[in-house]
């Protein structure tokens, strides 16, 4: 594939190719570098980060001014990849419509990203109007949506009973209709996934929602096997580097409690 900047548009063009997208989570410029040479489609600024960089126990209390400061860090890094940031929670789905566009638009000013991704189904569809309206392309996602874990009573998959998969696929629908570029399909049983992703034009992106989805994503530090505190089951470690990073820290002190740290060789 060319080295051509990823958009909206080139993701559209993958699912009618039936071209596989992917895209991944960062938080850092050497992190979104590595992603953005390894040319994956997609680089998602995730309020995951409340979780797996600020060791909050939900991403409830991370800030627009936090994803503002992270993203501004990956877009930096960022060539290739279409960066697209978190809307956090109680950034939108407020009262004032206004106040949901700002916020929008002062994440894409600041950090120079290219698109934000906004949590909810029909409820949230006037403010993604809104957003798009205001010329910012956004990303819908849909099921395990975290910013409501504490009304979804936990990490659960969603979408099991056929009432509550009806209302996934009307919720991608409306999603769709409402202008989204892309639909992250997060923990929901792999037949709801298939189902949405043949009866919407836009890409669908699954973690956790099978492999029938035009794209997949993963946090980065756990695919890299760096976040250890939980592994979701639908996981799959390239790498442990938890254990590695571990390994040398631990060395880098014998060595130096035992003077073989510096060596001659690395003096002046």
């Amino acid at each position: 594939m060319t080295k051509e900047q990823v958009t909206t548009t080139l993701l559209t063009e993958k699912k009618e190719q039936g071209k596989k997208i992917t895209m991944l989570t960062a938080y850092d410029y050497p992190t979104a570098k590595l992603i953005d040479e390894a040319e994956i489609d997609i680089i998602l600024v995730g309020d995951s980060l409340g979780m797996v960089v600020l060791g909050y126990e939900d991403t409830l209390q991370v800030t627009v001014e936090d994803m503002i400061h992270h993203a501004q860090a990956v877009t930096r890094a960022a060539s290739r990849s279409l960066v697209v940031v978190d809307m956090p929670f109680m950034s939108y789905k407020i009262s004032q419509i206004a106040k949901t566009v700002e916020n929008a638009g002062r994440i894409i000013k600041e950090s120079r990203a290219q698109a934000v991704k906004v949590e909810g189904g029909q409820e949230v569809v006037a403010e993604i109007k809104a957003i798009i309206k205001a010329g910012i392309p956004v990303m819908g996602h849909l099921g395990l949506t975290p910013q409501a874990i504490n009304q979804l009573g936990g990490f659960k998959v969603q979408g099991k009973e056929e009432e509550a998969a009806r209302e996934l696929i009307e919720d991608a629908k409306a999603l769709e209709a409402a202008g989204v570029f892309a639909i992250v399909l997060e923990c929901i049983p792999s037949e709801v996934a298939q189902r949405i992703t043949a009866e919407v034009k836009v890409p669908t992106i699954g973690i956790g929602a099978g492999k029938d989805c035009d794209g997949q994503v993963l946090v980065n530090q756990d695919l890299l096997g760096i976040y250890d505190k939980f592994t979701p089951k639908f996981v799959r470690k390239y790498a442990n580097l938890n254990q590695e990073i571990s390994a040398a820290l631990k060395k880098f002190k014998e060595d130096v409690e035992q003077g073989d740290f510096p060596s001659p060789e690395e003096s002046f």
